[in-house]
């Protein structure tokens, strides 16, 4: 590849190398911020601490200081809440915990007066045991129309006492559930990838595609702004479900999930996904899909995004990336090298509700946590000054790339996960299904804080929080930080401003190699060279105006100190 020269004041030249080019397509969605919000720890306004739609609403200005572009709901379906809302009972509801359908109506108005989408989170590889189609298959007999809604088969051995293959659940446990019949007897099996209470849909069943076509179209009809859609990779399973030699929940020693695993990636997927979009285009104002497709290589997560199916999928390889500058650098191109060859663009998330914070996370001494894990009180705690200078410094970087970011509610805050939880408060599934060996996600999923000196930090009017915020929290509260200057919620502020005024996010990218060996990671995206260092020794950067930086002491002079994140005016 040739190396092109970029001139830029005052005379001083760059060597690029050229990776990424922008985008022939202007849609929106290209180069969106979107910012994911988990209902039941945003903003409790009806005292119950719980989060509540109401909540939502009331803080969307606030939330348009940050020049987002959508909101990210998880669920806030009708559900008996064993997941968290991921344990559906009624797909075209709202759970009372969180409020109404008028309340929903009233959020997407509120949020379209700023210029905000709404888009809700669909959850269609499983549904809870509570739900009238899973109800009416339980009391149905094997072969009828109601079990082939879900995956039931008969167990294996003499009285059929052993699950139909070797599968496992995420959350720990097999995979299979027995059913006792009417008369109370043993019955089939049930297949849940996940907790034994969200039985897995049987989508090759035409039944189950043209239910989920309903639910699309009832959101779609209340003016929602497309859909993310939760393991998206899951829904067709191998015919015949064989025996998985791997790791039986689809983990390889190559990455999560193994290619091979016959639960995931399976061809069909597809089809299902571009009936989804022809869907959506029958509708006005660009609506979205977006896969959590859990694949890999990052180059198999194209086929989810080809033209006529998502278009978005989440980046996992680049959330888990270590912090080492050639593999983040790796990454990096490898995404949009490979997300180009589809015209689509990448995404960029560094934290989620399923993942340990990012600023938690980057203070480890290794960050190689297992998925749906988090961080106990028996565990090694994190360095939380080097967490908070790395993951400032990682925001940084991700802001400058070209394409679409995914924030999680109070990211911005800098908020760590609260890994000294007491055992008694944890909620998560995987915790009680794996009898603590695993600590699960209730970590990263604290109320958020919002005024230092009320009670729950404003969270909540009566001073309740479903999970114990920690007593610490009150100096990442949204108040104290408005009135520090290099706070990280103004660092946030700056460089989302910066981005959406500069069109960063619907840029190019030039790798500036110049100190690869000293652990910089830099690039050029238009008029902009951002520049990480992720070395332990100050590098040198071209005098150059600063837009903005990861702290107030990044920068001795014209050199970059460790752990810190630069923007510079080229032009």
């Amino acid at each position: 590849m040739s190396t092109p020269v970029v001139s830029h004041p005052p005379g001083a030249t760059l060597q690029t190398v050229p990776v990424h080019v922008p985008p022939a397509g202007q849609e929106w969605w290209r180069s969106s911020v979107i910012y994911q919000i988990y209902p039941r720890s945003f903003r409790d306004l009806r005292g119950d601490g719980i989060g509540d739609l109401r909540g939502i609403t009331e803080e969307i200005p606030t939330l348009a200081e940050l020049a987002i572009d959508a909101v990210w709901l998880s669920p806030f379906y009708r559900s008996p809440q064993k997941d968290a809302g991921y344990d559906v009972a009624d797909y075209c509801s709202v759970d009372p915990l969180f409020g109404t359908l008028e309340d929903f109506d009233a959020l997407v108005a509120r949020a379209g007066e700023y210029g905000i989408r709404v888009i809700v989170d669909l959850v269609p590889n499983h549904c809870s045991d509570q739900h009238p189609l899973f109800q009416a298959a339980l009391a149905a007999a094997p072969g009828s129309p109601e079990r082939d809604m879900f995956i039931f088969r008969d167990g294996r051995g003499e009285n059929g006492e052993n699950p139909p293959n070797n599968w496992q659940s995420h959350f720990g446990g097999p995979a299979w559930t027995r059913i006792t019949n009417p008369d109370g007897t043993p019955g089939q099996w049930y297949l849940h990838l996940f907790d034994s209470s969200q039985p897995d849909f049987n989508w090759d069943n035409p039944a189950v595609r043209d239910e989920f076509e309903r639910i699309l179209r009832f959101w779609l009809d209340r003016g929602v702004g497309g859909f993310r859609v939760d393991v998206a990779h899951a829904l067709i399973k191998k015919s015949g479900l064989p025996d998985w030699g791997g790791a039986a929940d689809g983990a390889s020693s190559e990455g999560f999930p193994g290619s091979a695993a016959p639960m995931f990636g399976q061809e069909g997927i597809h089809e299902i996904f571009r009936s989804w979009r022809k869907l959506l285009d029958e509708y006005d104002g660009d609506r979205v899909l977006c896969a959590e497709a859990n694949v890999d290589p990052v180059e198999r997560i194209t086929d989810w995004v080809r033209s006529d199916e998502m278009h978005q999928a989440f980046n996992f390889a680049y959330l888990n990336h270590p912090w080492e500058p050639k593999a983040l650098r790796d990454i990096i191109e490898t995404s949009l090298r490979a997300f180009d060859t589809v015209g689509a663009p990448t995404t960029w998330v560094l934290s989620n509700h399923d993942v340990v914070r990012h600023v938690s996370r980057f203070g480890l001494e290794s960050n190689k946590l297992r998925s749906g894990d988090g961080i106990g009180p028996r565990d090694s705690q994190p360095d939380y000054l080097l967490g908070a200078d790395r993951a400032r410094a990682a925001t940084m970087l991700m802001l400058g790339l070209p394409g679409g970011v995914y924030l999680y509610q109070g990211e911005e805050l800098g908020l760590p996960d609260h890994t000294m939880m007491p055992d008694e408060f944890r909620q998560d599934p995987t915790y009680h299904r794996t009898a603590g060996a695993r600590v699960g996600r209730d970590g990263s999923r604290v109320p958020l804080p919002w005024r230092v000196n009320e009670p729950s930090f404003g969270f909540s009017s009566v001073g309740r929080s479903w999970l114990p915020q920690p007593a610490y929290w009150g100096r990442y509260s949204r108040d104290v930080e408005q009135r520090d200057p290099w706070s990280s919620l103004n660092m946030y502020r700056q460089a989302l401003s910066v981005r959406r005024g500069l069109g960063l996010g619907a840029g190019s990218l030039e790798w500036w190699p110049e100190h690869d060996a000293e652990g910089l990671v830099a690039f050029v995206n238009g008029s902009v060279l951002v520049a990480m260092n992720m070395g332990e020794k100050p590098v040198q950067l071209p005098d150059l105006p600063v837009l903005a930086t990861s702290s107030p002491s990044a920068m001795e002079g014209t050199r970059l100190r460790p752990n810190r994140t630069v923007w510079l005016k080229l032009d």
